[in-house]
């Protein structure tokens, strides 16, 4: 083949690349996949495979009161085509305790088991969609809100919960704490074309939320490493 025609092939590799993950293709090794919620309803896994998504958390509950209807064909069905997948839970601190919000959360689908494709469950704590940014509570409430339920959903499980949060909104409502990131893995939310800053204490990113417009049904994301290396994150070491 001649030098210009593979250019032309290494050029139009590399738009597709750009066009189905939706971000610039990287020099570093990265993983992709996506998160859903009772809004996709009932997904179609096997489509959501062949366009090259390897993994997904899937939304199980809110405060103590909701639970996903489509939780079972989501956690399942991403399962049974070949994605190792997670369960997350969306905070609502002004709406009972930190360890309350675990403990619902691991009876409704949150918990863990160590089969190689079954990632901790995650704290989705954000923007208040119902009110308040920070839902009525101190910087320092904050953090002691999410200590108890990272520490209840420790004692439940053996594994600390990844956490979901954008720079902005952890700033603003815990002041910037940095003693999570020891043992919870970083899930960082940022539409854009790079992950940004990060924050305060945390070495890295371990999942990037970097689209909500697709390629992926719900939100895309990227793991920060190759899948050998998620599937260690799911086992919490050899399986």
């Amino acid at each position: 083949m001649s030098k210009r025609a593979l250019a032309a092939l290494s050029l139009a590799a590399a738009l597709v690349t750009t066009v189905l993950t939706g971000s610039p293709a990287s020099a570093a090794t990265v993983t992709y996949g996506q998160d859903v919620s009772g809004h996709q309803g009932n997904v179609n896994w096997a489509a959501q495979w062949n366009a090259g998504s390897r993994f997904a958390y899937v939304k199980a509950t809110e405060g103590t009161y909701y639970t996903n209807p489509y939780f079972a064909q989501q956690y399942n069905g991403s399962y049974n085509i070949g994605m190792i997948r997670g369960a997350y839970h969306f905070a609502i601190p002004n709406g009972g305790g930190g360890a309350a919000q675990a403990d619902y959360f691991v009876a409704h689908g949150g918990g863990w088991s160590k089969d190689g494709k079954t990632l901790p469950g995650a704290l989705d704590i954000e923007y208040n969609p119902y009110g308040a940014t920070c839902y009525g509570l101190s910087q320092a409430s904050m953090v002691s809100w999410i200590r108890a339920f990272l520490n209840q959903y420790h004692t439940r499980t053996g594994r600390w919960a990844t956490i979901y949060t954008t720079t902005d909104w952890w700033v603003t409502c815990t002041g910037n704490y940095s003693g999570f990131w020891a043992n919870s893995p970083l899930w960082l939310a940022r539409y854009s074309s790079s992950p940004g800053t990060l924050p305060a204490g945390a070495p890295t990113w371990s999942f990037w939320q970097y689209s909500s417009t697709g390629p992926f049904a719900g939100d895309s994301n990227q793991w920060n490493g190759a899948l050998d290396r998620l599937k260690v994150m799911a086992c919490n070491g050899p399986c």
